[in-house]
């Protein structure tokens, strides 16, 4: 029973690797995904950037339009006051004057604006453009990386699936469809026995059960169900035997007292 035991705990072993590679395999294309969705907001809002700057340019390109219409007109109004007969000919046209030169400036300050914007957004695009850059470069190493560990698990999983095929050769039939029907249910089939505790439920283990599992039996944990054995291996080491005291060793002498004469 004790060979059976310890080829189900390498058993054991080899299904619990397996199933942290086919995990971890699970978990490669979810690292490109990121990548790739990083990648993909930074040129979207590298676009977004390079929209805006073309937004300002075309918003420039009216504004100046604009201004220059109405400073055409304020110019022409000026070349008409010299013909004005009446004052309220004059206020008039002062008035329209005043209106097409005020929005002229209101229209340039805007103008300025745009342009303030347009530095923001030119460094800002400039930021953006290197982060698609570095997170292009991301993406490709990730890419390289996951091929690579994909590589190497699926070596890793030949080799464990070659020794699992030997172990379960190895293995008395009705032992393993125990532990297969128990591996099923809860992950796993095999529990050691460590200090009266059952290591897959810790639940404590009775007395008579624990003298039998430390004789080398196998049995059945009465909380999981699990396959329950003890491993020798893991017992802790007794303590080095302390040398014995003489009596009275370690106390100070007493001091010899003189009487007076």
């Amino acid at each position: 029973m004790e060979a059976q035991i310890e080829q189900l705990a390498k058993l054991q072993a080899v299904e619990l690797e397996r199933t942290r590679i086919h995990h971890e395999l699970r978990e490669l294309p979810a690292q490109i995904a990121r990548a790739e969705s990083d990648l993909q907001a930074a040129q979207r809002r590298s676009a977004e950037i390079s929209s805006a700057l073309n937004d300002e340019e075309a918003l420039r390109t009216r504004l100046e339009r604009e201004i220059a219409t109405h400073r055409q007109k304020a110019n022409r109004f000026r070349t008409q006051i010299d013909s004005v007969t009446t004052p309220a000919q004059a206020a008039a046209i002062d008035h329209e004057i005043q209106f097409e030169s005020g929005e002229a400036s209101r229209l340039e300050d805007e103008e300025f604006a745009s342009l303030e914007r347009t530095e923001a957004h030119e460094v800002a695009l400039a930021a953006a453009r290197a982060q698609v850059e570095e997170l292009a470069a991301t993406l490709e190493t990730t890419q390289a990386r996951v091929a690579r560990r994909r590589e190497e698990y699926a070596q890793e999983m030949a080799a464990l699936d070659a020794e699992r095929a030997a172990l379960r050769q190895s293995i008395a039939p009705d032992l393993l469809a125990r532990f297969d029907r128990l591996a099923a249910a809860r992950g796993t089939g095999l529990a050691r026995a460590e200090n009266q505790q059952c290591t897959g439920c810790r639940m404590g283990v009775r007395p008579q059960a624990w003298n039998q599992l430390r004789e080398g039996e196998l049995l059945t944990c009465d909380s999981c169900g699990r396959l329950l054995y003890w491993d020798p291996a893991m017992t802790a080491a007794p303590k080095a035997p302390q040398p014995e005291m003489l009596p009275g060793a370690g106390r100070a002498p007493r001091r010899a007292t003189i009487s007076g004469s």
